[in-house]
């Protein structure tokens, strides 16, 4: 089986990012509504290539994850938070979601971010249990904090020390 290979995104990868985003959306991992046309460009005034990782395999994108800040107060600007992460369906089982995940605690690390935390829909098992597996410790749950497909749905707040 193939290595992922990950790097930062470039601006050249907008469109393949932005088709990953709208093919893997789903209620399991997603508050927002179904992405519609016309579609919003992935990169924006907030996040750029540089505040994603990309995964490869066999040279093609596989996967993204982004990083960025919980908030602009600079009392938590030792805290970065992984704000998105998607794997393509042909690309799952092959190592792409952790590979990302290690790549970006060690890129928080590098900026000098002292814990990383994250948020994931209660029903998304998959998701949960690789972030435990990865470190991750549920540090709060908000209750039915979401309406999804005629569902009340937990927000699961969960995080770890770098």
């Amino acid at each position: 089986m193939p290595v992922p290979y990950i790097r930062f995104a470039l601006h050249d990868d907008e469109d393949a990012l932005a088709r990953l985003d709208r093919v893997t959306w789903s209620t399991l991992h997603s508050v927002q509504p179904r992405p519609q046309p016309p579609y919003d460009a992935f990169f924006n005034e907030r996040f750029g290539p540089r505040d994603h990782l990309v995964a490869e395999l066999d040279g093609k994108l596989a996967g993204y994850i982004r990083l960025g800040y919980p908030s602009t107060l600079a009392c938590n600007s030792h805290v970065r938070q992984i704000q998105g992460l998607a794997v393509a369906e042909t690309a799952r089982g092959a190592g792409v979601g952790r590979a990302l995940l290690r790549a970006v605690r060690e890129e928080a690390r590098r900026q000098g971010a002292r814990r990383l935390t994250l948020r994931v829909l209660g029903h998304n098992t998959p998701a949960r249990k690789l972030y435990e597996s990865e470190g991750f410790a549920v540090e709060g749950i908000l209750p039915e904090e979401f309406l999804l497909d005629g569902a009340y749905v937990d927000d699961v707040l969960m995080g770890c020390h770098l």
